[in-house]
């Protein structure tokens, strides 16, 4: 493994990662706990369906972590930002029915999912920001 390719992220980022997978956890497993508690959710969502819309979610981190180990830095900054950005899928538990119909505990876990999914979204898209900018600086240098 190039250790360079971790570099490319701050090292909090994966801190950050790690806050990220368990607050998607946390939501999507109440989900399926509560799913009958959940206002406006659709009669074929079931619990098993719940859980495997959460792996599938977090394969996409597993991707990205991935692509770093293979060297390909950038790709894999790229992949773990669109894993982070499906932390806001949640939010369109509100199309459903307002924040006040839900319980203080599914808008936590909904509200941490997407928060830290948003703040994972940013960190990766300024990395490959800054790794994209000093390319071009080099190559005009």
């Amino acid at each position: 493994m190039n250790q360079g390719s971790w570099s490319l992220l701050p090292r909090y980022t994966w801190v950050l990662v790690v806050l990220y997978f368990a607050a998607s956890l946390a939501h999507f497993a109440h989900n399926a706990e509560y799913i009958a508690f959940y206002p406006g959710m659709p009669d074929w969502l079931t619990a098993e369906k719940v859980y495997l819309a959460w792996l599938g979610v977090t394969c996409v981190g597993i991707v990205a972590l991935a692509l770093f180990r293979l060297g390909l830095p950038v790709l894999a900054a790229l992949v773990l930002g669109v894993y982070g950005a499906l932390g806001l899928d949640g939010l369109a538990h509100y199309t459903l029915a307002l924040c006040s119909e839900h319980t203080a505990w599914a808008n936590i876990t909904i509200w941490s999912e997407a928060a830290t999914g948003v703040l994972l979204l940013i960190v990766c898209i300024l990395a490959v920001g800054r790794r994209l900018r000093r390319a071009i600086v080099w190559r005009e240098g």
